[in-house]
């Protein structure tokens, strides 16, 4: 299974694609970067479901990937689409170290990684309420997840939060966050990954008014209460 089988890339795309593969299979055996070995299931798993959400995202947008792990969605989002600038967020500073490598090593520019959590990232200037799309795939509940991301976005951007099947709970549960944090629910496309039977649900939350700074709560409180 190959990322241009399904993505219209150029020659430096896909070497891109081939060398991010790579280098997370190496680093992988010295960290755990991922559960997912096998090299068909990382372009499948990782890379394309990455990229559903790419039709969503304007050219030349500020991106936050919030929980990024092994840099996923926000590196193959940064491959496909070269005119967004992305910024990388991930509380364990092991991850921040390999991509900080991959960054580097896949030659990208206007990306860069940060050792946070966001609870805390989030009250920064610089920041708070001044990206287009914060985004994030299988971090949190979602009732969580909206308090992590809707203080990053500015007012008329949008989260892309990225779940799997049977959001419906979920989506009820966290209606009294969304409108706390300033967000409405703009959009719930269902889908399933090509060549698979996995399915797949992209929740789109506009902001549409500014987060009170109260918000987030402390580092670990969204978690265990969410609101």
């Amino acid at each position: 299974m190959k990322v241009e089988d399904y993505y219209n890339l150029n020659d430096r795309q896909i070497e891109q694609f081939e060398d991010y593969k790579k280098l997370l299979i190496s680093w992988n055996e010295k960290i755990n970067l991922t559960a997912i070995t096998d090299e068909d299931q990382i372009v499948l798993k990782h890379f394309i479901d990455s990229l559903t959400i790419s039709k969503f995202i304007d050219d030349n947008s500020r991106i936050i990937d919030v929980g990024t792990g092994a840099g996923f969605p926000g590196i193959p989002l940064k491959i496909y689409n070269d005119t967004l600038k992305v910024t990388l967020v991930d509380a364990l500073n092991k991850r921040i170290a390999f991509l900080d490598e991959a960054i580097q090593n896949l030659k990208l520019n206007e990306i860069c990684a940060i050792h946070s959590r966001a609870e805390d990232l989030a009250r920064v200037n610089g920041q708070r309420e001044c990206y287009d799309y914060a985004v994030s795939r299988a971090v949190a509940n979602l009732s969580t997840l909206v308090e992590y991301l809707l203080p990053f976005v500015k007012v008329g951007g949008e989260c892309i939060c990225m779940k799997g099947p049977n959001i419906e709970d979920e989506i009820d549960n966290s209606k009294n966050a969304i409108e706390i944090l300033g967000g409405k629910i703009e959009k719930v496309e269902g889908l399933v990954l090509p060549d698979s039977d996995m399915i797949r649900n992209i929740i789109i939350i506009k902001k549409i008014r500014r987060t009170d700074f109260k918000y987030p709560r402390k580092a670990g409180i969204p978690v265990k209460k969410p609101l």
